[in-house]
């Protein structure tokens, strides 16, 4: 199943187009994305039943954010080996978990003000839950998942370091610094969710090019980490990590300038939209 955020009404996307989930459902489900997740099990089961033949066009400058208003986002640090490595770091031996605050996350087409001078890219998988998980083990994470979508953690350098140690959090949360989408996808839609092809191009060069089966923790472990510690909630999202190739690590470093043009893509799910300004 495909599921999108049009102009904050949830949809079905089939071969034809987008199906307006609360007209379709004839009100049985909301139209309000973030509150189908506390649903989602008996939201997936209706959608099988939905005439895929009733679609309607859309633009993809509606869509939004598939999961708007996450209580909890979640993110990854060095998981992926030669990130970590371009970095200076060893891999890590356990999940290294930061959040990204809910205010940051917006759709997949975006105009992004620069803060700073030293503004960063990031592609990243993005797992959304799709219901209340605690003490998850790995061998039973992917029922908690309600997709997967493609995300951009980007980063302010100059704020993350500027302390010692680092921090990431508000680095990471600048209003925009949470694009998402541009659908969400659920794992069935995939040949095999734990290898997507993933990367990032910066005004038409690829900057960043990997699979994530090269994370270092896998989605599963990912939830079962996370899930030992802190509940994960129907709407949470958890960035998975990025690959080398961040502009921070270039030679000199290369960081985004207003009218540069970046677009993220991830195989099946699809692409990512960010144009900067000051």
């Amino acid at each position: 199943m495909r599921f999108a955020n049009i102009a904050g009404r949830a949809s079905l996307i089939t071969a034809s187009g987008a199906v307006d989930v609360a007209r379709a459902s004839e009100l049985r489900f909301p139209a309000q994305p973030e509150l189908l997740y506390e649903m989602w099990s008996d939201f997936r089961e209706w959608a099988q039943t939905v005439d895929s033949s009733n679609g309607e066009a859309y633009q993809a400058k509606d869509l939004g954010a598939p999961s708007p208003r996450p209580s909890q986002v979640f993110a990854l640090a060095l998981n992926y080996a030669p990130h970590a490595a371009e970095g200076g770091f060893s891999p890590p031996t356990e999940p290294l978990v930061f959040t990204k605050f809910p205010s940051c996350i917006t759709g997949p087409e975006t105009e992004v003000t620069i803060p700073g001078l030293t503004l960063d890219w990031e592609i990243e998988l993005v797992v959304v839950i799709g219901k209340f998980a605690r003490n998850v083990k790995a061998a039973d994470a992917w029922h908690y998942v309600a997709g997967l979508t493609a995300g951009q953690d980007l980063s302010e350098r100059s704020v993350q370091y500027s302390g010692t140690p680092p921090q990431f959090s508000l680095a990471k949360s600048f209003r925009g610094f949470g694009p998402t989408g541009p659908m969400l996808c659920t794992p069935d839609e995939f040949v095999s969710p734990d290898d997507l092809a993933l990367s990032s191009q910066l005004n038409g060069v690829t900057v960043q090019s990997s699979r994530t089966s090269a994370m270092i923790f896998s989605i599963p472990t990912q939830i079962e980490k996370i899930s030992a510690i802190c509940d994960l909630r129907p709407g949470d999202l958890i960035f998975t990590g990025t690959p080398e190739g961040v502009g921070h690590r270039h030679d000199p470093p290369r960081y985004l300038q207003v009218g540069d043009v970046l677009t993220s893509s991830i195989e099946t799910i699809g692409e990512l939209r960010q144009t900067f300004r000051r």
